[in-house]
C-alpha cells in the first residue's frame, strides 16, 4: 500500500460526502413535488405524461396497489425486452448484422436488466445491435433504477407519515426519479464522457489495418449514453464485454473517478433524503456512518491483500503486488477501490478481472453482496436493504432492555419483524441452494474454469451476484448454458422481488401507525451506540449465514496458497 493510493481513496470519499447534502436536498424536493431549479423545464413534461396516464397515476396508493403496479410494470419490461432480443435480427439500427439472441440467453438478459442486475452472459459488441443496446438495455437501466428509488421513497414515507393509509403513487415516484433526477444527470455525464473520449455514434464498426497488415474490426456505438446511466443507476451492464476495463468505456483515471463517484452518489444521498423527510438529519448521518465503516474496512482489506500480492510469491520473496487482471492505467489502489464500490452498491461494473484478485481480495466483494449490498447499495435498493437490518437491530435492542422496540417513534412489532426476516432470508435461499445444486451437477461443474476452491468460488460468486442483483462476474465460469441462464435468471427474480414486496409491506404497516413521542427510555438511534449495533447486526447475520460457504471457497484458497499449493 502507498500514501498516494490512500490519498486517492480519501479524495473519492471526500467527493461523495460533499455531494450528500446538496443532492439529498434536491431529491427530497423532487419526491415531495416541490419546485426545483429544473421545474420550469421539466414540470410541464411531468404533468403532461401524468395526464396521459390518467387519474390512477396521480392518486395515492395503499402498499398493495403500489406493489401490484410495480410488479405489472416490471413484468411488461421483461416481456418487451425478451421480444426485442428475439427479434433483433429483423429490426433496424443493426449495422453489424447481429442475429436473434437465443431463448435461454434472452430470458436471462431480459430478467437481468429489468431487475437492475445486468449480469451478461454475452459480449455486448458481438451480440447486440445498437437498437437493442439503446431501446432495450439503456431504457431498462433508467426504469429499473427509478423503480428502486420509488421503493425507497415509499418506505421512507412509512416512517415520515403517521395514521395514514397510502405510501405514495408508484407511477408518479418512478416518473419523478427518471425525469427530474436520472435523466438530467445522465445528459451532463454523457457530454462529459464524450469530451473524455468515450464514443457516442450510430455509425458502423470501423475496419482498421494493423502495423503487421492484419485486418481488425473496432467496435463503436452509442457508448457514452449507456455508460452514464450504467453507473449512475448502479446497473453495471457494459456496452463492451470488457466493461469499464475497456479503453472506450473508461479511457483514463479521470473517467474512472467520475464513474466511481457516480455509483455512490445517489445511494449515499438517500440517507440524507431519509433524514430530511423524517425531520431529523442526524438519523441519516448515522446510517451513512454505518455504511462508511463497513466500506472502509472492505477497502482496507482488499487494498492490503492486492498490494501484498500472492501468498505463494511472498513465501518466495517475489511479491510486488498483484497486478494480474488489472489495467496498468488504474493500478492496484484504484482497481481495489473500484471492486469494493461496485459490489457494495449493486452496480456490477468492473475495471479489472475479479477472478484474478487474491483470495482475500476476492472475498470482500463476495461478502459485500451477501450482506445484501447495504453499504450504500444500489439506488434506492441499498437504502431499503439497510432499513431491514435497522428493524432487526432495534428489535434486538428492545429485547435487551425489555421494551417494545421502536424506531423514529414507530413501534416495531411482529408483522414488521416477520417481513424483515423474510426479506433477509430470501438472499441465502436464492444463493446457497442453487450453489449447492450446481456444485454437484456434472454439467454445471463442467462450466467452471479452475479446479479446487477457486472453481467453487466461481459458482458461489455467480449466484451471489445474481441474487444480490449485482451482475459482476468472477471470471472463469462459462455461464452461457441453458442451466446457468435459467437458474441465474430465477435467482435474480428472487433476489429482487422477494425483498421488494416485504419492504413495501413494512412501509404499509408503519404508515398506519401513530408516532409515539420519545421518552427517557427510548433508545437513541442517531448516535455511535446505534451505529455500532447496526454494524454488528449486519456483520453477525451475514457471518452466520454465509461463512460456511466462504470457508469452502476463498478462505480455504488463501490457506492452501500460504501452504504453497496451487490448482
Amino acid at each position: 500500500m502507498t500514501l498516494n493510493g490512500w490519498l486517492q481513496i480519501l479524495i473519492f470519499c471526500g467527493i461523495v460526502l460533499a455531494l450528500v447534502r446538496p443532492l439529498g436536498g434536491y431529491m427530497t424536493r423532487v419526491f415531495a413535488g416541490e419546485r426545483t431549479l429544473l421545474s420550469p423545464l421539466l414540470s410541464p413534461v411531468e404533468r403532461g405524461l401524468l395526464a396521459l396516464a390518467g387519474p390512477a397515476a396521480r392518486e395515492e396508493q395503499h402498499w398493495t396497489a403500489y406493489a401490484v403496479s410495480l410488479l405489472l410494470f416490471n413484468l411488461f419490461g421483461v416481456v418487451l425486452l425478451y421480444a426485442l432480443l428475439r427479434l433483433q435480427g429483423m429490426l433496424p439500427y443493426n449495422p453489424a448484422g447481429m442475429s436473434a439472441v437465443g431463448p435461454e440467453l434472452s430470458f436471462n438478459t431480459a430478467v437481468s436488466f429489468v431487475t437492475n442486475t445486468n449480469w451478461q452472459n454475452y459480449g455486448g459488441e458481438s451480440t447486440l445491435s445498437y437498437l437493442t443496446q439503446m431501446l432495450g438495455l439503456t431504457v431498462q437501466n433508467f426504469v429499473s433504477a427509478a423503480t428502486g428509488m420509488a421503493i425507497a421513497i415509499g418506505l421512507i414515507r412509512g416512517f415520515s407519515r403517521a395514521s395514514a393509509r397510502a405510501i405514495g403513487n408508484f407511477w408518479t415516484d418512478m416518473l419523478r426519479a427518471t425525469l427530474h433526477i436520472l435523466l438530467p444527470l445522465c445528459i451532463v455525464l454523457t457530454l462529459v464522457y464524450v469530451a473524455l473520449g468515450v464514443p457516442q455514434t450510430l455509425g458502423p464498426y470501423i475496419e482498421a489495418t494493423t502495423l503487421e497488415g492484419a485486418r481488425q474490426t473496432i467496435a463503436l456505438g452509442p457508448v457514452a449514453s449507456q455508460l452514464a446511466i450504467k453507473m449512475l443507476g448502479t446497473n453495471g451492464g457494459g456496452f463492451f464485454n470488457a466493461n469499464s476495463a475497456h479503453p472506450f468505456e473508461n479511457p483514463d483515471n479521470l473517467s474512472n473517478l467520475l464513474q466511481m463517484v457516480s455509483i455512490f452518489a445517489i445511494g449515499a444521498a438517500f440517507t440524507n433524503v431519509f433524514g430530511r423527510m423524517v425531520g431529523n438529519p442526524r438519523q441519516g448521518w448515522a446510517i451513512l456512518s454505518a455504511m462508511g465503516i463497513l466500506f472502509l474496512i472492505g477497502v482496507g482489506v482488499v487494498y492490503a491483500a492486492e498490494a501484498a500480492g500472492n501468498p505463494l510469491l511472498q513465501s518466495l520473496h517475489l511479491a510486488g503486488g498483484n497486478m494480474e487482471g488489472k489495467e496498468a492505467r488504474f493500478g492496484i489502489a484504484m482497481s481495489s477501490l473500484f471492486a469494493v464500490i461496485t459490489t457494495a452498491a449493486s452496480c456490477g461494473a468492473v475495471n479489472g478481472m475479479l477472478g484474478s484478485f487474491t483470495a482475500l481480495g476476492g472475498l470482500v466483494p463476495l461478502i459485500n453482496m451477501q450482506l445484501g449490498e447495504v453499504i450504500v447499495g444500489g439506488v434506492g435498493a441499498g437504502f431499503y436493504g439497510i432499513v431491514l437490518f435497522i428493524i432487526i437491530a432495534v428489535f434486538v435492542a428492545g429485547l435487551m432492555v425489555g421494551r417494545t422496540p421502536e424506531y423514529l417513534g414507530k413501534k416495531i412489532e411482529a408483522k414488521e419483524m416477520k417481513m424483515a426476516v423474510l426479506a433477509v432470508l430470501c438472499l441465502p435461499l436464492a444463493m446457497l441452494v442453487l450453489v449447492a445444486i450446481s456444485s454437484v451437477m456434472p454439467s454445471a461443474v463442467a462450466s467452471i474454469g479452475t479446479a479446487g476452491p477457486h472453481g467453487f468460488s466461481e459458482i458461489l460468486y455467480a449466484y451471489t451476484s445474481a441474487a444480490a442483483n449485482n451482475g459482476s462476474a468472477f471470471g472463469g465460469l462459462s455461464g452461457n448454458t441453458p442451466w446457468y441462464n435459467v437458474t441465474l435468471g430465477l435467482g435474480m427474480l428472487m433476489g429482487r422481488f422477494l425483498v421488494i414486496v416485504p419492504a413495501l409491506a413494512i412501509a404499509g404497516a408503519l404508515v398506519a401507525k401513530k408516532t409515539v413521542p420519545a421518552s427517557a427510555g427510548t433508545f437513541p438511534t442517531d448516535g455511535p451506540l446505534f451505529v455500532g449495533l447496526l454494524v454488528g447486526t449486519i456483520v453477525i447475520v451475514g457471518g452466520l449465514t454465509f461463512f460456511p460457504a466462504l470457508a469452502l471457497g476463498p478462505v480455504v484458497e488463501h490457506l492452501v496458497a500460504i501452504a504453497g499449493q496451487t490448482f
